[in-house]
């Protein structure tokens, strides 16, 4: 997944997705990082109002998830009651969700705040936070 590493909601995402992600499946970088640039293009880079979700399950055809469908896709990795409220979310349309997404998206710093620096991975983070 990834995140705008300045964005105070999106690291609190981060911090929600880690600590409930028993088997550790999923890995998150931020878009300022070397990792985005492998696999994302300039324009996904440069949209700090999206998260982005790269499923690699087959490399030469890497599948990307934006806004809402990413946020729920990372969700849906955690527990079976997170995979069972994601499937009913998953029920409302797209476009509908991604309204919400992205009145959201627009508030985030005046609500949750920016951060000065990009988030630094701790010990027991750091094979899961890629640069």
């Amino acid at each position: 997944m990834f995140f705008d590493g300045y964005c105070g909601l999106c690291n609190e995402t981060v911090d929600f997705l880690m600590s409930r992600d028993r088997h550790q499946v999923l890995r998150f970088a931020p878009l300022q990082g070397e990792t985005a640039k492998r696999y994302l293009t300039m324009a996904e880079i440069e949209d700090l109002d999206s998260v982005v979700v790269v499923r690699l399950e087959n490399p030469e055809t890497p599948i990307k998830l934006k806004k809402s469908t990413a946020v729920l896709f990372a969700v849906s990795k955690l527990s079976t009651m997170w995979r069972l409220l994601t499937g009913l979310a998953m029920l409302v349309p797209g476009s509908l969700r991604d309204l919400a997404y992205d009145f959201v998206a627009r508030n985030r710093f005046r609500l949750w705040g920016r951060r000065e620096t990009c988030r630094l991975p701790t010990p027991d983070e750091r094979a899961r936070i890629l640069p």
